[in-house]
């Protein structure tokens, strides 16, 4: 049993067009790093950690955990997407799946974000039937804003957290076909 429920992990890993979604390894790590240690990526997530910092504290497969998916290109990771249930969030959260993701800079405006949060809530979607998600970020973030409407979000509300405006949106649970 884990964050999700009574669901096996890691699943096979899921590919689409371009990309596949898949348990984090060993090799990943030096990605991580440069994930966690960028300006833009964290931007708008309270800021970059210090690389030498993440050097000593990142175990040797960072992000290995239920609902972590490594997101492939070529063979390297880009990104990250998590599926987690939130706990401590706002009320009209806790309880729900939370969709969270990062990509590394370099693979902005490719559409790789829409593709693997699109192919991560599809699993969700087969083993989690009925399930709904949310997703937060800031709103003076616009390209997260425009990833959760594509993705299907609408808003729950907004909110101030973080000294700054937030957003949250709801996915309604996907209807099980008959």
């Amino acid at each position: 049993m884990n964050e999700l429920g009574d669901v096996a992990w890691p699943p096979a890993p899921i590919r689409t067009e371009r990309l596949v979604l898949r348990e984090s390894e060993a090799r990943d790590r030096p990605a991580f790093v440069e994930l966690l240690a960028s300006p833009e990526v964290n931007t708008y997530l309270g800021g970059p950690r210090p690389r030498d910092e993440l050097e000593r504290a990142l175990p040797a497969v960072p992000g290995r955990f239920p609902g972590g998916f490594v997101v492939e290109l070529d063979g390297k990771m880009i990104g990250q997407v998590l599926l987690r249930r939130a706990t401590e969030h706002r009320p009209a959260a806790v309880g729900k799946i939370d969709l969270g993701y990062l990509f590394l800079p370099r693979s902005w405006g490719s559409g790789y974000a829409a593709e693997a949060c699109a192919a991560a809530l599809d699993w969700l979607d087969s083993v989690l039937p009925g399930e709904p998600v949310v997703l937060a970020t800031q709103t003076a973030n616009t390209s997260s804003m425009r990833l959760a409407a594509k993705l299907g979000f609408a808003e729950l509300e907004r909110f101030h957290a973080w000294d700054a405006d937030q957003w949250l949106g709801l996915r309604p649970p996907a209807v099980p076909s008959a």
